[in-house]
């Protein structure tokens, strides 16, 4: 499957359900009819470590300060800063002693399987990307985030239906903030489960010796997937398997899958092309009777990328492929190792033949694009890839109930911005920031004219960019319109929309809605539905809705942002297309323009009045102590704190939440409170404090937790949470 591959080439256990024996017959994937609505995401406080019970609201947390090491397992921590971070599972017996109770709160994916259309069961040519970045775990792996110049991350959701993270160890199990951003959009997020080579074999030995040792394997893996909220697995032995083994194989790959759609609904396992059914180690690159038998057990099989036309002819004329072409992931690589056909920016090419014969495609290592050009030319370089290859893919509806809110924000930037204004100077990586992401459309016209669409970071309304329309509007032309989105959402009778953007020189932009009848909305994804287009009318500053707009979202500054807002009076009519429209103000030369849109917000007008919720038992948890030398003379030691936050609130309310702490009472009570200061951000209701600088001891310090909600209105003090924590020096309570 990879490049280490192509060279060999060419040189006791938890019980998920009862022991059924199951008949080895062909199967198609399992459809519960509402897999794509949502699905269930567990709850933080599941694994919480210690209950916030414990801890009553109105009293203040005491500590000792001491410098003992850190106790939290270094697995899901950084051992230097007691960071959270993201894991895989190395070894068989890691995987098998594998418990909920050790597993990682901060890893649990927060966001449901969002609804789109078409869904994964509709869609009759499927695409499935697989990361494959540089072995995986890097700056993703820290859960709240990290500071990095340019970092690696995807943003092209509308194309793909299913995103699998993948390394090479055992049980790679996606960080949450790749599950969350992939969530948001509808995308499927999967895990990959690995044994390779020598050690490989060793392990398939092991856990397919029979089928109490199959069904304890595939037991924690379908554990795992439900606890940590992803949708499934890629199964990728590469190895040798003996008699016995390969026997096994199939009846643990259906096993496998009937529990994970029984647990997950609407997840998919998915076999890879590498061992045959006499349990040789040999890629076919196409479906074939030499591995049919584990395309029968699961969901689906990833092809290796070594195949040709004749290959794909095979697989469509090929019995046990019939009703089941979608399930056949054709593999790409992109970085185009061995005898394949395209890849690297060619890779449309492969696309194109493994379309002509309607089939659906695995794109291996996309991340091509980063890792072999300059850093800084990353964002044209990803963008020009997947251009290239949009001409063959779906475009995806996003589905959701108002409030629709997005700031663009692709999950990094150059600084942290929260309207209009700076809030954090400091180059930022964090998927869990990142926001339904538009259309990155590139555009020729007749006559000369042109139209792109880009995130840009030298600028944001909210998050870490905004999205940048450019073009020329050619003589001959008076307006261009660029759609940025395409979605399913139903509307209110009255929906009040927001339209942030900082206005360009030359030109007039405007908003264009699109909009379609309700009873229309059962779009399976292929057939054309007429639409209407909305052009609203701003409404004036002094309109009632408006003032209560710009109240709710507390101080308002806008440093050359214009906000307009409107009005929708449609009954029964779902938005369909977001579209900007940008129109000459005079003459008939060729204008060039570019604009910078902020955000658009569309939600139901009766909610700028609805009451916003309080912050509810906020606890602090999981204390560890660090130290270290303060600048300039002397040898005076800071004290620095490392703690866990946990609190209750419903987190489908907001959009992220706001950490403070401030200074109460340090050892010279002379030194009045100081200022609350902003920590960092929350995009769950769980935060890990890092390295947090306080008074020596004794001390008294005020933690405070501030909810956004997801319109970004500002959530009054009085409802948020607090939690004062004092502390001593060990023997002076």
């Amino acid at each position: 499957m990879f490049w280490m591959i192509i060279l060999q080439k060419e040189n006791g256990h938890e019980s998920v359900s009862t022991k059924d024996k199951d008949k080895m017959t062909p199967r198609k994937r399992k459809s519960d009819g509402n897999e794509t609505t949502s699905s269930k995401t567990p709850k933080t406080e599941d694994i919480s470590s210690e209950s916030c019970l414990e801890q009553p609201g109105d009293q203040s947390v005491h500590e000792v300060v001491n410098y003992e090491p850190s106790t939290l397992p270094a697995i899901h921590y950084d051992p230097d800063t007691t960071e959270p971070i993201s894991c895989s599972l190395k070894s068989l017996d890691e995987l098998l002693s594998w418990t909920r109770k050790e597993a990682s709160p901060f890893n649990v994916a927060t966001v449901p399987l969002a609804s789109r259309f078409p869904s994964l069961d509709s869609c009759p040519r499927r695409t499935l990307v697989s990361h494959d970045m540089m072995g995986g775990y890097l700056d993703d792996r820290f859960i709240q985030g990290a500071e990095v110049e340019m970092p690696y991350a995807f943003y092209h959701w509308e194309y793909i239906d299913i995103f699998n993270y993948f390394s090479h160890q055992m049980t790679t199990i996606p960080p949450a903030v790749w599950t969350n951003a992939a969530h948001k959009h509808g995308v499927l997020s999967i895990g990959t489960f690995i044994t390779e080579w020598t050690d490989g074999a060793k392990i398939c030995e092991a856990f397919l010796a029979d089928e109490d040792s199959y069904r304890a394997a595939a037991d924690k893996l379908v554990q795992i997937s439900h606890c940590y909220g992803f949708d499934g697995w890629l199964i990728n032995i590469e190895n040798v398997l003996s008699e016995t083994a390969v026997k096994n194989t199939g009846h643990f790959l259906r096993y496998l899958t009937d529990q994970m759609h029984e647990r997950v609904p609407g997840s998919v396992v998915i076999w890879y092309d590498s061992v045959l059914k006499n349990g040789t180690l040999d890629w076919q690159n196409e479906l074939n009777d030499d591995n049919r038998m584990f395309f029968d057990a699961c969901d689906g099989i990833f092809t290796n990328y070594n195949w040709t036309e004749e290959s794909l002819e095979r697989m469509k004329s090929y019995s046990a492929a019939q009703g089941r072409f979608a399930d056949i992931y054709v593999g790409i690589d992109v970085f185009a190792r061995g005898k394949v056909i395209g890849g690297k920016f060619e890779t449309n090419k492969a696309l194109e033949l493994i379309r002509k014969y309607e089939l659906s495609t695995a794109i291996f290592a996309p991340g091509w694009v980063y890792e072999f050009h300059e850093k800084a030319d990353f964002r044209q370089n990803q963008d020009k890839f997947w251009s290239l290859l949009s001409e063959f893919l779906y475009i995806h509806r996003p589905s959701s109930s108002l409030p629709f809110v997005s700031s663009f924000c692709q999950g990094f930037g150059k600084s942290l911005y929260w309207r209009g204004q700076v809030e954090m100077e400091r180059s930022w990586f964090n998927l869990h920031a990142q926001e339904i992401q538009p259309l990155y459309l590139s555009e020729n016209m007749e006559n000369g004219g042109w139209l792109r669409s880009r995130g840009c970071s030298k600028d944001a309304w909210i998050g870490g960019n905004s999205l940048m329309v450019e073009g020329m509007i050619p003589s001959g032309l008076p307006e261009v319109c660029a759609r940025i989105f395409s979605l399913h959402v139903p509307l209110a009778a009255r929906t009040f929309v927001s339209f942030v953007y900082k206005p360009p020189v030359g030109v007039k932009v405007s908003l264009e809605l699109k909009t379609i009848d309700a009873p229309l909305c059962t779009f399976n994804g292929t057939e054309d539905i007429a639409s209407s287009s909305v052009f609203p009318e701003a409404l004036a500053e002094d309109n009632q809705l408006v003032e209560q707009f710009v109240q709710n979202c507390g101080q308002w500054t806008s440093d050359g942002w214009i906000t307009k807002c409107f009005l929708l009076k449609m009954i029964g009519c779902s938005l369909r297309e977001v579209c900007i429209r940008v129109s000459r103000e005079e003459g008939d030369e060729d204008v060039s323009f570019n604009c910078r849109i902020g955000e658009i917000m569309l939600l139901d007008a009766e909610t700028l009045h609805a009451p916003l919720r309080s912050v509810q038992g906020i606890c602090v948890n999981d204390v560890v102590w660090h130290t270290g030398a303060l600048k300039g003379p002397g040898h005076t030691l800071k004290v620095l704190l490392n703690t866990t936050l946990r609190w209750q609130y419903p987190t489908q309310q907001v959009r992220h939440f706001r950490i403070h702490w401030r200074r109460l009472r340090g050892p010279d009570p002379r030194i009045p409170p100081g200022p609350l200061t902003l920590i960092g951000r929350s995009y769950s209701t769980l935060y890990r404090v890092v390295e947090l600088e306080v008074p020596a001891a004794p001390g008294l310090i005020e933690l405070v937790v501030e909810p956004v909600s997801r319109e970004g209105f500002r959530v009054p003090e009085d409802r948020w949470g607090r939690r004062t924590l004092s502390y001593s020096s060990s023997g002076n309570p």
